[in-house]
């Protein structure tokens, strides 16, 4: 038969009464292990959802910089466009080749109405563009003398008028 279960005396009782069995005790932490690996799953599982968000936001983040970076240049070079046509000298060529004249010196009225500077009309030469006349261009078809991106300058007809009674009369 069996031997009959010793009893512990001295240090090895006090022992023995520190740590219990396990039977009893290992079914009730069952529950709080399996928490504590959920909790730990879990975490891990949001840490990476996380990243992957954190990513895809940095992907998009970089997209606008180089779109930005691509409007930027668009921009300045159509700055430069701009600035390079209002120069002085390319808006007088421009005037130029639409067949614009300077307007010569400025005219100023006084308060009393008398008038400061010497009166010109804008088709009068002032007297620096009268002593060198530019040659004229001579072209065998008039068509062929016109610019192309302009279209053919209208000839203006007088007016015919009626005459006209005012109602009442």
């Amino acid at each position: 038969m069996s031997k009959p279960a010793r009893q512990l005396r001295g240090t090895a009782a006090r022992l023995g009464r520190l740590m219990p069995s396990q039977g009893a005790n290992s079914a009730a932490r069952t529950p709080f292990v399996l928490l504590v690996v959920t909790l730990l799953g879990g975490g891990l599982i949001a840490l990476l959802v996380l990243n992957s968000a954190l990513n895809a936001g940095s992907f998009k983040l970089s997209e606008y910089r180089r779109q930005t970076t691509e409007r930027t240049d668009e921009q300045q070079a159509l700055q430069r466009d701009v600035d390079d046509l209002s120069a002085p000298d390319a808006l007088s060529r421009r005037a130029a080749d639409l067949g614009m004249i300077p307007g010569g010196s400025p005219v100023f009225l006084g308060p009393d109405g008398t008038v400061k500077g010497a009166l010109a009309t804008a088709g009068d030469p002032s007297p620096a563009e009268a002593a060198e006349p530019a040659p004229l261009p001579v072209a065998q078809n008039p068509d062929s003398a016109r610019p192309k991106h302009h279209p053919p300058p209208r000839t203006r007809q007088p007016a015919k008028t009626s005459p006209t009674t005012a109602p009442g009369r």
